[in-house]
């Protein structure tokens, strides 16, 4: 994949007043592939005709509705040529039916965050004779090492579980379980009367990150409109971000409190009910109910109905609208026609074969590649390259958290902003070079440059700004995305399964591999792979910008 083909945008005034509707093949949820929040910006430098957001009567109160067409362009990466629809795209959404959808999902990547930043300060507050207010404080260096590491185990755990279930639950009750388990990990773990008890709610904690991580992304992904999907996916990134943020902060105003671990880890409990309850008011996820339509997975015309009345919700249209119920006889048709001479349910076997394995090594690949370029350890010499540069706030390893942490949020809300607008390649390609860069630059600094701490601290910030716009958001969404529809909750559960037991490896490899080759030769390592990840994307990962997930799977995958 050496270059991206760029899309031949055809826009035109769509007005149902005064313009006979052009019927064509449309397929649920899809649309076109430009954000309309960046429409202004792309028509300064690529000349559209014109774009105009009409004001539609509903029948509540008039709300900003988008009618966008383009002509969509796929480049796959290794230089074949580009698949163009014959078909204009439009698709009709309120951005006040969006933003609920987003959120209460989103809030399952801000309680994950908020239980890195959080750990930090629980740890210290955990092992002060004075502040923990508890006699078992002494804890040795393995017990201290399963409080920190009890939720990622958890998570490896409901990983697993997620493969087995996450079908047949669906999307929603999924979420609504992994918030469950969060508001009880958090209870458990904040009331611990001794350490068994406060790793078995790490543990439960964990297993709702595992769900979560699972769900959120599919669900957001399933019900946004195409042309703004990447910006969602996306933004479920910053709010591990802000969470891991919230965490530092609460951390900071109560690592003086006796018994503030307690605070620390039961703060995340009411967080945990909003979301909760938020995802009981919304509706489950359209496809996943056409998916359970033509599995045979209960009453096909029942389903088809929650699926169009689903639909109608998630786009703020009047229920059961005309609209919503052709994007889904369409999407029936389709779906019939792709699963027809198969199996109603894909079973464990199917994700490595065929068309699921291409998509197995492009979303697993990702997440592997997104923990093995030594994010943990490159983080874990953060307050060290600041102290030696005269840094002030390096003396305080909570001050720098939040500083860096900071830093990671501007450069994820950039990553948003720009993802539907340049596309996942470009972001991929140009984010994993300032990491190997930056990599090299580190171990350069370790080895001659020494004398030059400067060079250390502008290669940490280069790391930590280039992984926000590459690895962080987009590996999660191009795994939202790769997956066919009927392996996609299985596809994903090994994608997220992948990504954490590749973290548990990369943190407790990282000490001994320390030891063993210094640290010049370890950032020298991790750079090596990150050229490697580099080949990875130009030759193996598509662009998916403006497809829908049907597209995606119709024309990428086969």
């Amino acid at each position: 994949m050496a270059s991206t083909t760029l899309s031949n945008f055809n826009l035109s005034l769509f007005n149902p007043l005064h313009h006979p509707r052009i019927k064509r093949p449309k397929a649920l949820l899809s649309s076109s592939r430009i954000n309309p929040r960046l429409v202004s910006s792309v028509n300064d430098h690529l000349a559209l005709t014109r774009v105009t957001y009409p004001l539609l009567q509903s029948h509540s109160a008039p709300k900003r509705r988008f009618h966008v067409g383009v002509q969509k362009e796929y480049s796959d990466g290794e230089g074949s040529e580009s698949l163009v629809s014959d078909a204009t795209y439009q698709e009709e959404f309120s951005w006040s039916s969006v933003i609920l959808p987003f959120v209460f999902p989103a809030l399952g990547g801000l309680l994950f965050g908020y239980d890195i930043g959080a750990t930090s300060g629980a740890t210290i507050s955990l092992q002060s004779p004075v502040l923990s207010g508890i006699t078992w404080f002494n804890l040795s260096a393995i017990q201290l090492g399963l409080v920190v590491s009890g939720s990622l185990y958890g998570a490896l755990l409901g990983s697993l579980i997620a493969y087995a279930i996450a079908d047949f639950l669906g999307r929603k009750r999924q979420l609504i379980a992994a918030a469950l388990l969060y508001v009880f990990g958090g209870v458990i773990t904040a009331y611990a009367p001794e350490l068994g008890v406060l790793l078995a709610g790490r543990l439960l904690y964990g297993l709702g990150i595992g769900l979560a991580m699972h769900g959120a992304p599919l669900y957001i992904a399933e019900t946004s409109p195409s042309q703004i999907r990447g910006t969602l996916v996306s933004l479920k990134e910053l709010f591990i971000v802000l969470g891991i943020l919230l965490g530092f902060f609460v951390g900071s105003f109560l690592i003086d409190t006796v018994g503030g671990w307690r605070f620390m880890y039961g703060f995340s409990a009411p967080v945990a009910v909003l979301m909760g309850l938020g995802m009981w008011t919304l509706p489950p996820s359209p496809r996943w109910l056409l998916l359970r339509a033509v599995q045979g997975k209960g009453s096909f015309q029942d389903l088809k109905e929650k699926a169009i009345v689903s639909l109608s919700k998630l786009r703020g249209r009047p229920p059961g609208d005309k609209e919503s119920e052709r994007q889904i006889e369409e999407t029936l048709l389709s779906l019939k026609s792709a699963y027809a001479d198969q199996e109603s349910e894909g079973n464990f076997l199917e994700v490595f074969q065929g068309p699921n394995l291409k998509a197995f090594i492009i979303g697993g690949g990702l997440v592997l590649f997104q923990q093995i370029t030594g994010q943990p350890s490159v983080l874990y010499y953060a307050g060290p390259i600041l102290q030696s540069a005269g840094f002030s706030a390096a003396s305080d390893a909570t001050k720098v958290s939040v500083v860096i942490g900071l830093f990671k949020l501007l450069m994820t809300w950039i990553a948003v902003l720009k993802v539907d607008d340049l596309g996942r390649r470009p972001l991929l390609i140009g984010g994993v070079s300032g990491i190997a860069l930056s990599l090299i630059l580190l171990s350069s600094y370790y080895k001659f440059l020494g004398e030059f701490p400067l060079v250390a601290v502008a290669a940490l910030l280069l790391y930590v700004g280039c992984y926000q716009i590459s690895f962080g958001p987009i590996s999660w969404l191009m795994v939202s995305e790769v997956f066919p529809l009927r392996i996609r909750g299985k596809g994903i559960s090994l994608a997220v399964l992948t990504n954490f037991a590749s973290n548990a490896v990369v943190t407790f490899a990282f000490s001994p591999l320390k030891e063993l080759l210094g640290a010049e030769n370890l950032f020298l390592l991790f750079g090596a792979i990150a050229i490697l990840s580099l080949l990875f994307i130009i030759f193996s990962v598509p662009e998916t910008k403006g497809l829908s997930l049907e597209d995606i799977e119709s024309k990428i995958l086969k």
